[in-house]
């Protein structure tokens, strides 16, 4: 490109994937039955992870208004609690809880992430519309229109992230929920397609979070409410779009000040198969542990293990753990753990807790387990090593596995067997399996929080999918809200 092209005011078309997307996220028709009954579960899942969450002092304190007592009578509700606020902010709050205890939805491909994070602005979003749409006598929406807005975000977040690995350039994964969110509900509220392109352009133009609260010497608790920042953030373009704020129609191609040139080394993004529902179908769940993705079949194994190791722990030479090599970039961590943040993105704090006690839950990152002196012993004689056949088979397009193998050797010589599990329950592989150990957590999360009568309420809701699907948003959510 020449010195005068990048002095030229002319303002280009819009960016490809800037369309591709708003199209998308506009016109696409879902016809897939298993989309849409993944998609029922994955509401299903999330909610349980918020209701989960509001146990814990460390979310609940950053949930609310931002400014005490200002809250928005008619606007948007959050579940499990009495809260009624502007969207952005209940899309914050709703965001926050599911992905606070690391336990919600996972995709894993060049980027990971989690794509029911979007779930804050879609349900924030639906629910503010449909209120307000039965206030002028219009027809609200239903929760189809939300399983369809999930769908889509799931879609977006997780084909973007098949080849373009923004961690290999220092950005976090939210990037992704911020964008999906953004195109999503512009959608909703009745955008066009140059006001969806305009809030993409501005969401893209964002940048992305730096990934230093992931990662020692510096993890935190942001890892656990940067998703509901990125959704809220999305909401926020999208209701700027819709009041005709312009957008940026090169902002991932421009010469030097696009996003490809500033923050992905030049590299152009690529897009490796056209949207559908795709993700949504082959979603993994973390049903059993909370525990980061990459980690979760480790554990697993490491359970297998327990009832062979529990009394022979002192007699411990060292364990060895065979994982992909995403895990050993993000998860493998030594020496001390400040938090819960830092104990739940290690591998081998989780698989020392499965070999002691048979479990790994919440609870089980906090201090009074944390402080149980035969944790560190274990963590100092683990090893982790990349299993090149576990990387290959992650890539995998047919395959998608994330395995782990464990074994544990003892003083004596003796070994337990070379546990292998290829991918968690959470598979769509082990999808007989799995949803009726996801349905459990749900109830289970219902009976701890809300009182029995409600509780009956909420399993009802979930007991028809088809039933579900057609009610109204804003009765569906007005069933979540704490009495």
């Amino acid at each position: 490109m020449s010195a005068q092209d990048l002095r030229s005011a002319h303002r280009p078309a819009p960016d490809h994937v800037l369309v591709d997307i708003a199209e998308y996220a506009l016109s696409y028709s879902i016809d897939s039955d298993a989309a849409y009954e993944t998609a029922f579960y994955c509401l299903m899942d999330s909610l349980a992870c918020g209701f989960q969450a509001l146990k814990y002092p460390a979310c609940t304190k950053l949930l609310g208004p931002v400014v005490p007592g200002a809250t928005m009578p008619g606007g948007a509700r959050v579940p499990g609690t009495s809260y009624e606020l502007d969207p952005v902010q209940a899309a914050f709050n709703i965001g926050a809880m599911v992905r606070w205890l690391d336990f919600n939805d996972t995709w894993l491909a060049a980027e990971w992430g989690h794509p029911s994070d979007n779930l804050g602005g879609i349900l924030a979003v639906a629910d503010y519309l449909s209120r307000r749409n039965v206030g002028q006598g219009q027809k609200p929406l239903t929760m189809r229109d939300v399983l369809t807005a999930m769908i889509k975000a799931h879609e977006i977040q997780g084909v973007s992230a098949l080849e373009n690995s923004f961690n290999r350039v220092g950005l976090d994964h939210v990037l992704l929920v911020r964008v999906a969110s953004t195109a999503v509900t512009t959608a909703m509220l009745g955008g066009t397609r140059e006001q969806v392109i305009n809030a993409l352009s501005n969401a893209w133009i964002d940048g992305g979070a730096l990934r230093a609260y992931r990662h020692a010497p510096n993890t935190g608790s942001r890892k656990s409410w940067a998703a509901g920042d990125a959704t809220s953030r999305g909401v926020r373009h999208a209701l700027m779009a819709m009041s005709g704020e312009m957008g940026y129609p090169s902002a991932l191609t421009a010469k030097t000040w696009g996003f490809q040139d500033v923050l992905f080394d030049g590299r152009p993004l690529v897009y490796p198969q056209p949207f559908g529902s795709y993700v949504m179908e082959n979603i993994l769940f973390k049903i059993s542990y909370p525990a980061e993705f990459h980690g979760q079949t480790a554990v697993e194994a490491a359970m297998t293990l327990h009832d062979q190791v529990r009394d022979k722990l002192d007699q411990i030479d060292r364990i060895v753990i065979e994982t992909q090599e995403s895990a050993v970039r993000i998860i493998d961590k030594t020496g001390p753990l400040a938090n819960p943040a830092d104990r739940d993105h290690c591998i081998q704090y989780m698989v020392a807790v499965a070999l002691i006690f048979g479990r790994l839950t919440a609870e089980d990152y906090e201090e009074a387990t944390a402080s149980d002196p035969r944790i560190d012993t274990l963590r100092s004689r683990t090893q982790v090593v990349e299993n090149i056949t576990f990387t290959r088979d992650y890539y995998a397009p047919d395959k998608r596995y994330i395995g782990n193998a464990v074994r544990v050797f003892f003083r004596d010589g003796s070994a337990t067997p070379r546990v292998v599990v290829d991918y968690p329950i959470g598979h769509r592989k082990r999808r007989a399996e799995g949803m009726p150990v996801l349905r459990r957590k749900f109830e289970m999360a219902v009976t701890a929080h809300f009182a029995p009568k409600q509780t009956e309420s909420i399993k009802a809701l979930f007991a028809d999918r088809e039933r579900l699907a057609a009610m109204a948003v804003q009765e569906f959510v007005a069933g979540l809200i704490k009495n």
